[in-house]
């Protein structure tokens, strides 16, 4: 590999002791507090299913929520941890992973989950293309302000449109905070189609607002998975920054 300024950040960002880790955090968690006991049921969250009654339940046409949330979680993670390394595998899952996301959101209560996650498939769709082509870290540039700016504006007009057209819970915090991060979410990923440096900076604002919303919403998988997220987050930027792209020699 190429000498690094920074060799300890980057050895972080490609451990695969930190994968396991943050997997490991986000199963004990989720264990941890009965998360996997939740099932979507005749309409509705229901939780704390009592261990005994679940498979019961599921075999009555109940959805495992809890379980697929967990499992979700953990595959999400495996994405961004891979994209940190610059291995465009992490776009691959990321891609599919939007898929299982998308009809989680939209059974917490975020029904604008139909319009808005289709956007971030095909935001994904675009990196993974573009990495795929050999795209290079970049500096921040008028464009990389352009893109943050309009995801948050997208981001706010498509949440909105989405609960006016579906439903779903449309209390003011929740939907605020709903498009904060799915605007967050829009320029970040854009950002790291086109692998801009400072993509892992609007993940740390992204992470803080996710654990706002996670809580909202009461998913005790991604509550664990978004602090592990914010860390992460801090250290990538600071190894795309100062050390720069990952290149064999």
């Amino acid at each position: 590999m190429k000498p690094v300024s920074y060799p300890l950040v980057r050895q972080f960002v490609l451990s695969t002791y930190m994968d396991v880790f943050g997997a490991a955090v986000v199963v004990f968690v989720c264990f941890f507090k009965n998360f996997h006991r939740t099932i979507y049921y005749q309409g509705g969250i229901q939780f704390d299913i009592p261990i005994e009654n679940l498979l019961d339940m599921i075999q009555q046409g109940a959805f495992p929520l809890g379980i697929f949330s967990m499992i979700a979680a953990v595959f999400s993670l495996m994405a961004t941890r891979l994209t940190g390394k610059q291995s465009n595998w992490g776009n691959f899952i990321g891609l599919l992973t939007t898929i299982s996301s998308g009809a989680l959101d939209y059974l917490f209560g975020n029904a604008s989950a139909i319009i808005t996650y289709p956007l971030t498939f095909l935001i994904f769709s675009v990196a993974l293309v573009r990495w795929g082509r050999g795209e290079r870290i970049r500096k921040r540039d008028l464009y990389y302000y352009l893109i943050i700016i309009a995801g948050l504006i997208v981001g706010f007009a498509l949440v909105y449109l989405g609960a006016y057209l579906f439903g779903g819970r449309t209390d003011p915090l929740f939907l605020n905070v709903v498009a904060l991060t799915f605007g967050l979410s829009l320029g970040g990923n854009f950002c790291n189609a086109f692998k801009y440096e400072e993509t892992w900076l609007s993940w740390v604002v992204y992470n803080i607002v996710q654990l706002a919303k996670a809580v909202i919403q009461f998913n005790i998988a991604n509550v664990a998975k978004y602090i592990f997220y914010l860390f992460n987050a801090a250290l990538t930027l600071f190894d795309w920054r100062f050390n720069g792209d990952k290149v064999s020699e």
